[in-house]
């Protein structure tokens, strides 16, 4: 079935949609740092806002990681988890970019919208999938996180559409409900499988009502 969806855009959230949960990384994490799960997770979730927010930068995000858990790490000890932590999101979900892909195929307008840092912004806008994004909006440099509704207007503004032409696809029912809240389509993204069967659906009924 095409997925071909006139009039309008599906947008993409990226980290566990588009990427694979990073299971690899965090266990190297943890050996690199030194610190227990329980120790180091629960402080590099409560921080990411700030760093996917634009408050803080990469260095200054690990600066106060160390700070939080009583260690001390040097630059090239900061840049080495950094790298480990980076690259880790970099390992995307076929499945999904295959549908991504057949969306882009078919016609169908595709972007990004991502919480995210600074660090990501060239990397989505330069790898081999940015071909199909229209735009890329990044929360560090919007300096505000979804599911603020701004965030959302903006990602409309940068395309040309109203809300009701977006359909928004994101991990975190939030940020799916956040969309929603603002008059696009919101989908809580839970597997590749259940995100074909909501988009050859909502082909279908635009099909219907064409």
């Amino acid at each position: 079935m095409s997925l071909f969806l006139p009039g309008r855009v599906v947008v993409f959230d990226y980290g566990e949609v588009i990427s694979r949960t990073p299971h690899a990384a965090r266990d190297a994490l943890l050996a690199a740092t030194g610190l227990a799960a329980d120790e180091l997770f629960p402080v590099y979730q409560e921080l990411r806002h700030d760093l996917d927010r634009g408050d803080l930068s990469v260095l200054d995000y690990w600066r106060a990681i160390a700070a939080r858990t009583g260690r001390t790490w040097s630059v090239s000890e900061i840049h080495r988890f950094w790298a480990l932590d980076f690259t880790g999101w970099f390992e995307v979900d076929p499945d999904v970019l295959d549908l991504v892909e057949e969306l882009h195929e078919a016609g169908t307008r595709i972007a990004l919208l991502s919480n995210a840092g600074f660090d990501f912004g060239d990397p989505y806008r330069r790898s081999p999938m940015a071909s199909m994004f229209g735009t890329v909006v990044v929360s560090a440099e919007e300096h505000v996180l979804k599911p603020d509704p701004s965030i959302y207007r903006t990602t409309c503004d940068r395309l040309g559409i109203t809300p009701a032409q977006m359909v928004f696809v994101d991990n975190r029912a939030e940020n799916a409900t956040g969309a929603e809240a603002i008059g696009a389509v919101g989908h809580h993204y839970t597997s590749p499988a259940g995100l074909r069967s909501f988009l050859e659906r909502l082909s279908e009924t635009e099909g219907a009502t064409a």
